[in-house]
């Protein structure tokens, strides 16, 4: 059987269209059309990714996402939008999602990059620790701690940690990056990368790491710095 896929969409039209599109390619589709009726199904099954509408009639679709995200820590979050403007993609972002979608939407663009972010949940690496520092990665088990404390990251995150923690010291382009934590055909916007940047010096800073372990090199990419920075 394929992947587990729910969509929350309120719109019919595209609730059909996205649930026979996903059953064509052979993925098990479930389809509700409120965020009760999201939270109530993703107690009784965990998808393994999740199409979010975000102009549902019952909840607000970006506080829906932060939720889904607190219950489903490995599920691929997509969301489907029409909203346009940058700061209100990039709050959905940061409350949980992998990706987005803007409406109207291209149902092959779409299909590719189920794909991919499944490809991605799908891959682990055969190393399983990597430390640098405070920083310990258990690959295996999907775990960061920082001095035995560890970091609750949502699961783009951490494969972006894994990815830079990896190559400490080292400039990893943001090409580089894409194609290891998303895919190397991937077509979202590269604006993705620097809001999960941005909250994992966040994440950084709140566990007593200096948030600029992870330096920014414009034009080139990012550095996990292998020693520990100052006078920043």
């Amino acid at each position: 059987m394929g992947a587990q896929v729910l969509v929350v969409e309120d719109d019919e039209a595209i609730g059909t269209e996205l649930t026979e599109a996903l059953i064509s390619q052979g993925y098990e589709a479930g389809w509700v059309t409120t965020g009760k009726q999201a939270l109530d199904m993703v107690d009784r099954v965990a998808p393994e990714l999740v199409l979010l509408d975000l102009g549902l009639p019952d909840v607000d679709g970006v506080a829906l996402c932060r939720k889904l995200r607190m219950t489903l820590h490995d599920t691929v979050i997509v969301v489907l939008t029409a909203r346009t403007l940058e700061f209100e993609v990039v709050i959905a972002l940061d409350a949980g999602a992998d990706d987005y979608l803007t409406k109207p939407f291209r149902l092959t663009e779409l299909m590719a990059r189920l794909r991919a972010h499944l490809r991605r949940s799908a891959a682990r690496p055969e190393e399983r620790y990597v430390t640098v520092g405070r920083l310990r990665l258990d690959l295996a088990a999907r775990r960061a701690t920082i001095g035995g404390a560890e970091i609750a990251l949502r699961p783009k995150e951490f494969d972006l940690l894994a990815c830079l923690a990896a190559r400490a010291g080292e400039v990893v382009t943001r090409e580089d990056l894409i194609d290891q934590v998303w895919d190397v055909n991937w077509f979202g916007p590269t604006k993705t990368l620097d809001v999960h940047v941005s909250a994992l010096r966040r994440k950084l800073g709140q566990h007593g790491e200096d948030a600029f372990r992870i330096t920014t090199l414009r034009g080139r990419g990012y550095r996990y710095e292998a020693d520990q920075v100052s006078d920043r």
